[in-house]
């Protein structure tokens, strides 16, 4: 089950509580539905704060990176319908990732997820990259844990869309995206605080400042499950 295709759209936004069912309904009956339908769209999947707050996190997984700037995505993203309209600008704080999948371990999909925003420091690239696959070869085995995967950001580029226009403007994004699955809470809270804190992460080649959120599993679907 690791990811399905070479790159992959990350998202986190804030939902406000008031807003969550309508935003849960329209999100899976029509929203997931256009996305999976577009060529290059494999799987979508949404996990919300673990914790009861207002993050969400969406990763859709993608052929590969050219499906970013696909005829048909665009066309989607400049035309949106107008249950869409009404929601868009209530997606808060939003950061849009359009990422290459540098590792890919282990599931996809699991309960749990701690997602891990952060960026190589200067000439450590490669090195942090080499780490983390090493690591990723030894977590995915644990108990509590199912699957590891690094992404990172390479915006294409396009113009601003109709949909960023109705948010507010260009969404800011994520360097690099770190996302472990499992099915033990415990175990990744336990990774963000010690394997994944910012000491561990410098060591390995990272800059300060990574940000951590853990995720639970709302709803996944492949191309074909909505229609």
């Amino acid at each position: 089950m690791s990811l399905k295709g070479t790159a992959c759209l990350a998202m986190w936004w804030d939902m406000a509580a008031e807003m969550r069912s309508e935003f849960e309904h329209w999100h899976t009956h029509e929203h997931f539905s256009e996305r999976l339908a577009i060529a290059g769209f494999e799987r979508a999947t949404r996990w919300t704060d673990a914790k009861g707050g207002e993050g969400v996190f969406v990763m859709y997984e993608l052929a590969d990176w050219e499906t970013l700037a696909s005829p048909a995505y665009l066309a989607a993203l400049n035309a949106p319908s107008p249950w869409s309209m009404r929601m868009m600008p209530h997606h808060r704080h939003m950061v849009r990732s359009q990422c290459r999948v540098l590792e890919s371990r282990g599931a996809a999909v699991a309960r749990q997820a701690l997602t891990v925003r952060l960026s190589p420091a200067d000439g450590l690239a490669d090195a942090l990259r080499a780490a983390l696959k090493a690591r990723a070869a030894e977590l995915v085995v644990q108990p509590g844990l199912a699957g590891m995967h690094l992404l990172r950001h390479q915006a294409p580029a396009i113009a601003e869309t109709t949909e960023q226009k109705i948010r507010g403007g260009a969404d800011q994004g994520a360097d690099w995206v770190l996302v472990v699955c499992g099915y033990e809470a415990a175990e990744l809270d336990a990774l963000a605080q010690t394997q994944f804190d910012d000491a561990s992460l410098q060591a390995l080649g990272a800059r300060p400042g990574a940000v951590r959120g853990r995720y639970a599993l709302s709803l996944s679907a492949v191309t074909g499950d909505m229609q």
